[in-house]
């Protein structure tokens, strides 16, 4: 509305602010609290939604519903393709980090990979000390938590993240970067952050353009486990 044309507020009525122009969706929510609009990627009963390198078969193990890393077989990559998305992953480090020395970036080290390309960290943070920028709930090599969130080894964890996907003009030019919001057993510890370009383990991000792409959760040698995996297209 222009502001010169406004009517003052003492001339309104109630019913002059109320927008019935949209209603918006009710959801329902399923035991675990899922929402009725979100796609299931893990439930603890299959890896369908799931695939291994090049296609094949994703190669991790299912154990009392939950899904666990083979160590060296490789990470998952999801079927579907995504741009934007809330999404929602459970994971547990195990008690002892990689061969016994539970220091540094060997214990409980896994990532989230969004559009294949964005890594959220996971890592037991718990009391293992590790660069800033490399602990858990990191945007890693890029942002360090605002706080440290972690439970112990052994105790389940959960992220929550919502992600905008970057945007390329007909030039593969970046015309949008990625943002990321992440929550780390219920604490913001990312606040809508700009995505600097793709996890780069050595040197500097720097984008490329690609459309929408799978999750990936990595395998990084060790038997990390997850559980109760959804996603919410935004």
């Amino acid at each position: 509305m222009d502001s010169a044309n406004a009517k003052p507020a003492v001339d309104l009525k109630p019913e002059d602010t109320e927008d019935w122009s949209v209603k918006p969706t009710q959801l329902s929510f399923s035991k675990g609290e899922v929402p009725s609009d979100a796609i299931i990627l893990f439930d603890g009963t299959t890896l369908e939604a799931w695939q291994g390198d090049e296609g094949l078969e994703a190669p991790w193990e299912i154990v009392d519903g939950i899904a666990r890393i083979v160590p060296g077989k490789g990470g998952i990559s999801t079927r579907e393709a995504f741009c934007d998305i809330q999404l929602h992953i459970e994971f547990r480090s195990p008690l002892q980090g990689m061969n016994g020395d539970g220091t540094g970036q060997v214990w409980g080290n896994s990532g989230v990979f969004l559009q294949s390309r964005y890594e959220v960290q996971v890592l037991n943070s718990f009391e293992n000390e590790t660069y800033a920028n490399g602990q858990a709930a990191s945007i890693y090599k890029q942002y360090p938590p605002l706080v440290n969130a972690s439970k112990p080894p052994g105790e389940w964890q959960d992220y929550n993240v919502l992600f905008s996907s970057p945007s390329f003009d007909d030039d593969g030019a970046l015309t949008e970067p990625a943002y990321v919001t992440v929550l780390h057993n219920g604490v913001l510890v990312q606040n809508h952050v700009e995505v600097l370009g793709p996890t780069r383990y050595i040197g500097l991000p720097e984008y490329e353009p690609h459309e929408c792409a799978p999750l990936h959760l990595q395998d990084h040698g060790e038997a990390i486990e997850f559980r109760n995996i959804w996603v919410r297209k935004l």
